[in-house]
């Protein structure tokens, strides 16, 4: 590909530049995994975490990190 027709992005635009992807959390980036869940038990996750202003991924996680962190 030729980008030299690209015009250079301002301050301005870099500023409102965003990163793309996911930072990794922690000392090492999470690991994506495939996880099939009732859809009720899907839904009222979804529910609590719309309610907790967090994500569903972000609450299923913590519950898991809990009941590890419980059974150690």
């Amino acid at each position: 590909m030729d980008f030299s027709d690209v015009p250079e992005l301002t301050d301005a635009q870099l500023a409102r530049a965003r990163r793309v992807g996911r930072p990794p959390l922690g000392r090492s980036a999470r690991e994506l995994i495939a996880i099939r869940l009732d859809p009720d038990v899907l839904r009222a996750l979804r529910v609590e975490a719309t309610c907790a202003g967090i994500g569903y991924q972000t609450l299923i996680h913590q519950l898991l990190a809990a009941h590890v962190r419980r059974s150690a």
